[in-house]
């Protein structure tokens, strides 16, 4: 495969990072996070806030929620979210690094939910689009594109949450690849999968979750259905540091390092272990739903993405802008 960074490295900084996460590292006033302008309301984001206030409020039916019970799978390479990535990419096909570009478009889209504070349950709609891209070509060639959407049906209780869903997913090579590479051999992928996880809230600045996905219904149909997926994320429980924009800012920017780490395990791969690392800062206002991430990212595993996910094998190291509404 090319260049090779230890793996051990890699378990050792994301260790070294949830320590830090986790200690007193934060000194501040747990007051200076909050704006002083009285005039900005804070938001209740059941995505984000702490165990202690979940259960805070009276019973509420809602249609179309602006948040949700669960937490997104940040580092999840197929969690819907809108993101653009590049990525120096070693493979078991191309020995050399290559950059590649890979662009998300999608959401959870919340239908109906009931819930006192944050204890409760929704259910909502995904859609997401995935695209790669190879940056190395003169016109910036078109690789591939998964189409996502189904029904999330999410929950949570205290610390612990949950979402089940049913999806579909389609991928389609771009012309250009195909153009290129007449001798690529197109699956024509496609399947529907349930899958579920379920999470935990440890501490106030840990997060833990796992579960598994079954394709019900898969072409070509010779594709083993099982995969295992688990994962973690850790957050500081109080921000790090704010920007008013030299004074100019009356609702200033808050900034918490966040690190999170992904892995799935299939059993069309012989149950290798498929690994995403994601660290760096999300950024956010009070009294706001949206978030602007710059993350740095590590990927070791089979491509996640169409077809290749069953035949290449990659290594890549990047940075990407992330964004939630």
């Amino acid at each position: 495969m090319g260049r090779r960074v230890p793996y051990d490295r890699y378990v050792v900084g994301i260790v070294t990072i949830m320590g830090l996460l986790g200690g007193n590292v934060y000194a501040g006033d747990s007051n200076d996070k909050k704006t002083d302008d009285p005039t900005i309301k804070e938001v209740l984001d059941c995505r984000y806030r702490q165990a202690s206030e979940l259960s805070e409020g009276k019973s509420t039916s809602e249609i179309f929620p602006s948040d949700d019970l669960f937490r997104p799978l940040l580092a999840d390479p197929k969690q819907p979210q809108f993101f653009a990535l590049w990525q120096s990419t070693t493979s078991n096909v191309a020995q050399s690094a290559k950059s590649n570009g890979s662009v998300g478009f999608g959401e959870n889209f919340g239908f109906y939910t009931k819930r006192q504070g944050c204890n409760g349950w929704q259910i909502s709609l995904l859609t997401g689009v995935f695209a790669q891209f190879d940056l190395d070509t003169a016109h910036t060639a078109f690789t591939n594109v998964d189409f996502n959407v189904g029904i999330p049906l999410t929950w949570r209780q205290g610390n612990w949450s949950g979402r089940l869903r049913f999806y579909h997913q389609s991928s389609h090579l771009g012309a250009e690849f195909v153009d290129n590479h007449p001798d690529f051999h197109s699956i024509g992928l496609k399947f529907e999968a349930v899958d579920m996880i379920v999470s935990y809230d440890f501490q106030k600045w840990l997060r833990l979750y796992g579960g598994g996905d079954v394709k019900i219904k898969v072409e070509p149909s010779t594709i083993d259905r099982g995969t295992l997926h688990w994962g973690l994320e850790a957050r500081t429980p109080t921000p790090w540091g704010r920007f008013d924009g030299f004074g100019l800012l009356t609702n200033p920017i808050l900034f918490t390092p966040v690190a999170t780490a992904d892995f799935k395990s299939v059993e069309a791969q012989d149950w290798y272990i498929n690994t995403n690392l994601l660290m760096g800062f999300d950024m956010f206002r009070a009294g706001s739903f949206r978030r602007f991430r710059i993350l740095f990212n590590y990927y070791h595993g089979y491509n996640p993405y169409g077809q290749f996910f069953y035949s290449q094998k990659t290594e890549s190291f990047g940075l990407g802008a992330y964004f939630a509404f």
